[in-house]
């Protein structure tokens, strides 16, 4: 029978699998938005075309964002269509959200230099929406009202990751890649590395905090004064140090000061910096790590 604290870090590896699917869940519907935008302004071009007394421009539109050959591809993936049909990604049950999102689309200047643009060619669509995204989609309010309302998993930090991995995926399209969809790990280790990230950062924390906590008072920092945005990060980085042998400290280093950087105070870059620094060279001469 597990104890209480083997059920507890049962439960919040269970967690982390949940996180990371609809993590990968919300990357399939930021790649489903512009087959279904692009769907829908042809619809509205086909319905102007044949109302009554259409003008010339509505009888002969310009069908480039129509056509585009980045959205054709995502339209018939059939990795995308099975992930699709398998967890039900749409935004058609947001008409309003998916109105106001294209028409922001078409009243952008990268829509607008898109079609007056004379290159006509896979990479030109491909670099329209990737622009699009970086710089209309996803800072547009109205997206990340959207995500929250469809998961509490998921945020607007989570929008500026992923976009990263759709815009990526967009490229890769361009270039002609067959493996342009990511998985969901790139492989068996690449799988197991979270699960083994976070039992080691735990199962350490006792360990971490207290060697966190001499290099604070060796520092003459006050050590209750940390934020724990900070400790948590730090606690993760010895763990990280401690566990994985094939990483080197500075990668390990970096990562977290970025981390530090990107979710907690002005100064946690500069301090997490420090504290880890000192921390590495404690554990390599006490023998607990053999990398600097």
């Amino acid at each position: 029978m597990l104890t209480r604290p083997e059920r507890t870090l049962a439960m919040a590896l269970k967690d982390l699998d949940t996180c990371l699917g609809k993590t990968y869940e919300l990357y399939h519907y930021l790649l489903r938005l512009p087959v279904e935008l692009t769907h829908i302004q042809e619809v509205r071009l086909d319905e102007a075309r044949n109302k009554y007394l259409p003008t010339e421009e509505e009888l002969n539109p310009n069908m480039k964002f129509v056509n585009n050959r980045l959205v054709s591809e995502l339209a018939n993936n059939e990795v995308l269509n099975q992930y699709a049909q398998e967890h039900t990604i749409t935004w058609n049950d947001d008409p309003i959200f998916e109105r106001l999102m294209l028409d922001k689309v078409i009243k952008s200047d990268i829509y607008s230099d898109y079609m007056g643009c004379d290159d006509d060619s896979m990479d030109a669509d491909s670099q329209l929406w990737q622009q699009l995204m970086k710089q209309v989609i996803l800072p547009d309010e109205n997206m990340a009202d959207a995500i929250e309302q469809r998961s509490l998993f998921w945020t607007e930090d989570d929008l500026d990751l992923v976009g990263q991995f759709v815009c990526k995926t967009f490229r890769r399209i361009a270039e002609g890649a067959e493996d342009a969809i990511m998985p969901m790990f790139k492989d068996e280790e690449d799988s197991s590395f979270g699960k083994e990230l976070f039992s080691a950062a735990v199962t350490m924390m006792p360990e971490n905090n207290t060697l966190i906590d001499e290099l604070v008072q060796n520092s003459r920092w006050d050590k209750d004064r940390i934020v724990l945005m900070d400790r948590i990060i730090m606690c993760a980085a010895l763990a990280e140090l401690r566990t994985f042998d094939k990483i080197p400290a500075p990668v390990t280093l970096n990562e977290y000061i970025e981390l530090a950087k990107n979710f907690s105070t002005a100064g946690s870059g500069q301090f997490v910096n420090g504290i880890l620094n000192n921390a590495i060279k404690q554990l390599n001469k006490e023998g607990k790590i053999l990398k600097r």
